[in-house]
C-alpha cells in the first residue's frame, strides 16, 4: 500500500491516543481462543460483555483474529484534538454520527462476498447500527478495559514522548521509518507492506499516527478517507534501537546484545527474527545461550513461547522499572467504576 502525502499533510502529521482502537483491538483478542499474543486471555469480564447484544454487533463487524479484511472505520473514528480525558467519548460521538449511507457502504466493504449476519443487516436497514455499535464499544471498554486503562495509558504516552523526540531530533522521516518493520517512508510517500495492492493522496489532510498497546503485532490503516486518516502501529514493533546494546557487545557479542536489549517486553523468535533481520535458528541460538546465562525467561503462552529480559538481564542492560502494562495488570477484568475517557 502507497499513500502519498503533499507537503500540506506532512506539516498537519500528528501523534495521538486512540481509546477506540485499543477497545476494539481487546475486543479482537477476547474473541480468539489463543488470547492477545503478548498479555494472555483478557479475562473472564470481556468474554461475558461479548455476550451483550450491541458488543456482539461489534464483533460481528470486526476482522476475525488473525485473519484479513476490512474492519468498518466508523469503529475507530480519528482520535480527536484535545484532551485525552475527553477523547473516548468524542470517538463515540462520531461513531453514532456516522450517516446511515456510509454505514451501509462500510458494511458491504467489511463482507464483501455477501453473507452479510441477519441482525447486522436489520440494524443496517432500520438505522440503529451507528448508535448500537456506539453502545457496544461502550459496554466492552466498561467491562473489560476501563480499570486497566491508566496502565494502558502510560505505556501508550511513553511511546509518544519517543517519537516526539525522535521527529525534533532527526526528522519526520526518521520517524516514520522507525515505527514498524513494514511502515516506510520513501520522501514522499508512505509505503505500508500489506496484501493489499492500494495507491492513494492525502492532499492537505491531517494524517494521525496512533501507537497501540494492545494491536500486536498489527499495522492497521485508514488511509483512503482524508477526513479520518489514521496509522495504528503497536508499541515496540519497530526496528530494534542499537544504541541500548552497544556497551554489550564487547561482552557478549553485537547480535546478542542487540537482542537482550530489544527483550523489555515478551517477543517470539519469530519477531525478534523479523525485527533484527537474523534467521530464525541464530535467534534461537543466540535465545538458548542468553536463558542459560539467566538473562532471559521463557514462557508459554497458549502455542507462542515468549522471551522477555530478566531481572539480572536488566541489571546488565541497565534498565529498572518497565513503562509497559504488566500482563496481570491488563488481564485484571472488573466492573468499570467512574468516567471511561480517564480510567478512573
Amino acid at each position: 500500500m502507497v499513500t502519498h502525502l503533499d507537503g500540506p499533510s506532512l506539516a498537519r502529521l500528528r501523534l495521538a491516543i486512540s481509546p477506540a482502537s485499543e477497545v476494539t483491538s481487546w475486543l479482537r483478542a477476547a474473541l480468539s481462543r489463543f488470547g492477545h499474543p503478548v498479555h494472555g486471555d483478557p479475562g473472564p469480564a470481556a468474554r461475558a460483555a461479548l455476550r451483550h447484544p450491541d458488543v456482539a454487533l461489534v464483533a460481528e463487524l470486526v476482522t476475525p483474529p488473525g485473519g484479513l479484511g476490512y474492519t468498518p472505520d466508523l469503529l475507530t473514528p480519528k482520535p480527536p484534538l484535545g484532551p485525552l480525558d475527553a477523547a473516548f467519548e468524542q470517538q463515540l460521538a462520531a461513531t453514532a454520527a456516522t450517516p446511515a449511507d456510509e454505514v451501509a457502504v462500510q458494511v458491504n466493504e467489511r463482507f464483501p462476498t455477501g453473507g452479510i449476519p441477519a441482525r447486522i443487516r436489520t440494524s443496517v436497514e432500520d438505522g440503529t447500527l451507528a448508535r448500537r455499535v456506539t453502545n457496544g464499544l461502550r459496554h466492552f471498554w466498561r467491562a473489560a478495559l476501563a480499570e486497566q486503562w491508566p496502565a494502558v495509558r502510560t505505556t501508550l504516552e511513553a511511546e509518544l514522548a519517543v517519537r516526539a523526540t525522535t521527529m525534533a531530533t532527526t526528522g519526520v522521516g526518521s520517524m516514520l521509518n522507525s515505527l514498524h518493520p513494514k511502515v516506510g517512508w520513501t520522501g514522499s510517500s508512505l509505503t505500508i507492506d500489506s496484501s493489499y495492492r492500494i495507491i492513494t493522496a492525502l492532499t492537505g489532510a491531517e494524517l494521525v499516527l496512533a501507537p497501540s498497546a494492545l494491536a500486536w503485532p498489527q499495522v492497521s490503516t485508514q488511509l483512503c478517507d482524508e477526513g479520518n486518516a489514521v496509522l495504528v502501529y503497536p508499541v515496540g514493533a519497530g526496528p530494534a534501537e542499537p544504541r541500548r546494546a552497544d556497551r554489550l557487545g564487547d561482552l557478549v557479542g553485537a547480535s546478542r546484545a542487540a537482542i537482550l536489549a530489544d527483550l523489555d517486553v515478551p517477543r517470539s523468535t519469530g519477531q525478534l527474527s523479523e525485527r533484527h533481520r537474523l534467521a530464525p535458528a541464530t535467534v534461537s541460538y543466540h535465545l538458548g545461550v542468553l536463558l542459560r546465562s539467566g538473562l532471559v525467561v521463557r514462557t508459554r503462552d497458549r502455542h507462542s513461547v515468549l522471551y522477555r529480559r530478566s531481572d539480572h538481564g536488566d541489571g546488565l542492560v541497565g534498565c529498572r522499572g518497565r513503562q509497559e502494562p504488566t500482563r496481570s495488570a491488563i488481564r485484571r477484568n472488573t466492573a468499570w467504576v467512574g468516567d471511561p475517557g480517564s480510567g478512573t
